[in-house]
């Protein structure tokens, strides 16, 4: 049954450690953020991500992902987030692409550690800092955008923030910049999609 709130609901969908999901955590503790996570979902039943929601107090579902066909995953996956009364499900390295049998119900957006148009897909971080040393960019960046289909790292922007390289980096510096934009550029799409976005109350 969906539930009731006054604050926009969020369910975040993740597969490692958690990083963006703690900064979305903080950022609503300390009151940046006017919202509330209903769940955490990892398709990774390891994922530390899960300690982190525990330690927060969240519920979290465990939904692995091997031997499910992905229309039957997606359709379950969209009904079990339904239940919680959730308003914007927040991909924060969840690391499947969901089908439109899951984004065709729930209204999603993605974080992508590449500026818009470069690097779709895994290992984006490593893709552009291969490219600048062989001098073929001076940037990278982050995005945040929607998800309307099965698209991968392609729908609608809704923020984005570029991140300069340094003469001296090494793949672990930039590495360690671009995650500390994502947390900051994370939480400004989130306030903005919810501060404009209809309730739906878990389903559309």
């Amino acid at each position: 049954m969906a539930v009731q709130s006054t604050r926009p609901r969020l369910a975040v969908l993740v597969s490692g450690g958690g990083t963006n999901l703690q900064a979305i955590i903080d950022a609503i503790a300390d009151g940046r953020l006017d919202a509330e996570i209903a769940v955490v979902v990892s398709n990774t039943p390891d994922a530390f991500a899960l300690q982190r929601a525990a330690a927060a107090g969240i519920d979290t579902l465990v939904r692995p992902h091997q031997g499910i066909d992905r229309e039957t995953y997606d359709t379950e996956l969209a009904y079990a987030v339904a239940t919680f009364g959730v308003d914007l499900v927040v991909l924060a390295g969840w690391l499947r692409i969901l089908t439109t049998y899951f984004v065709a119900h729930h209204r999603t957006i993605n974080l992508h550690p590449a500026k818009p148009g470069a690097f779709p897909g895994l290992h984006a971080i490593e893709r552009a800092f291969a490219a600048w040393q062989a001098g073929e960019i001076d940037h990278g960046g982050v995005m945040v955008h929607f998800v309307p289909d099965e698209g991968v790292d392609d729908g609608p922007v809704i923020a984005w923030e570029p991140v300069p390289f340094e003469p001296e980096d090494t793949l672990d510096t930039y590495e360690a910049r671009v995650h500390a934009v994502e947390h900051r550029v994370l939480v400004s799409a989130i306030a903005s999609v919810v501060a404009t976005s209809p309730r739906t109350g878990g389903w559309s």
